[in-house]
């Protein structure tokens, strides 16, 4: 117990530096006095589960690391971390099949916290098959983003690769023992023609609700806007990880396009 209340201690004062509060400040927010975070953090008190998720709601903690605090302080998980498959599998499983069809004729993907695809619907799969790139098997957005195949159909590259990538920087230092999320950008960062001042997140660089889309299919220029939702209220670990993009026509001509697409089979692009 010993280790484990050592574990809870450095991971408590581990988030709270991540967010940059004072003891005080963590206090004042959770309704504690700051005496009492200090013994929490120095071992001299140990916390309920009710404080355990309290901290861990103030803090901002990812579900998935909230049950690591709550494991560390020696309480059982509170939140499921089902495998994805199983989520699917239900009601979410329902609710999200329907979001995929009501988009359609326009792209729409389910992802994981790693921007892995989960689920894309009908549209989506043909406009990225359109240019050589298959979103079965385990895709990532973001790497398709910086995909040399995909890199030449998109119109202003650097300013869509830079959002994405600031966008992940900030997630990355949100979630800072998501190691696989880490690696991700660090990859990206690697890429070639990467600017260098890419290198360090731009904090300044407001994370706006949509992104505009310019892609070129041969004489055919498509406007999109790419908006990221999620679940609210998520009550388990993976639920809490997904997140969903939808890209919505900017123009008639782009909607235009994409429901002759839904109604027509898929022909090579040419860049």
């Amino acid at each position: 117990m010993a280790e484990s209340d050592g574990v809870f201690r450095a991971l408590l004062r581990s988030w709270r530096h991540q967010r940059g509060m004072s003891q005080l400040d963590l206090g004042i927010t959770a309704e504690v006095s700051a005496r009492h975070i200090s013994f929490l953090e120095t071992g001299r008190s140990k916390p309920s589960v009710e404080m355990v998720l309290l901290l861990a709601e103030v803090l901002d903690v990812p579900l998935r690391d909230r049950n690591e605090m709550l494991r560390a302080a020696g309480f059982a998980a509170y939140y499921d971390e089902l495998d994805v498959s199983e989520l699917l599998n239900g009601p979410i499983g329902l609710a999200v099949d329907s979001i995929l069809e009501h988009n359609e004729p326009f792209p729409l993907m389910v992802f994981d916290r790693s921007y892995d695809v989960i689920k894309a619907n009908r549209s989506a799969t043909q406009l990225f098959g359109l240019v050589g790139l298959d979103l079965s098997g385990g895709a990532n957005l973001l790497r398709l983003a910086f995909d040399p195949a995909l890199r030449e159909f998109i119109d202003e590259w650097e300013a869509l690769a830079g959002t994405l990538l600031r966008r992940a920087q900030r997630e990355a230092m949100h979630r800072p023992n998501d190691e696989k999320l880490a690696d991700l950008v660090a990859e990206l960062i690697a890429a070639p023609d990467v600017p260098d001042d890419w290198r360090q997140p731009d904090l300044t660089e407001a994370s706006g609700p949509v992104v505009p889309l310019r892609f070129r299919l041969g004489d055919v220029r498509l406007a999109l806007l790419g908006m990221v939702t999620s679940f609210s209220a998520p009550s388990n670990v993976t639920l809490d990880e997904l997140q969903i993009e939808s890209w919505i026509p900017m123009d008639e001509q782009t909607r235009e396009w994409f429901e002759e697409l839904g109604t027509s089979s898929a022909q090579p692009a040419t860049p």
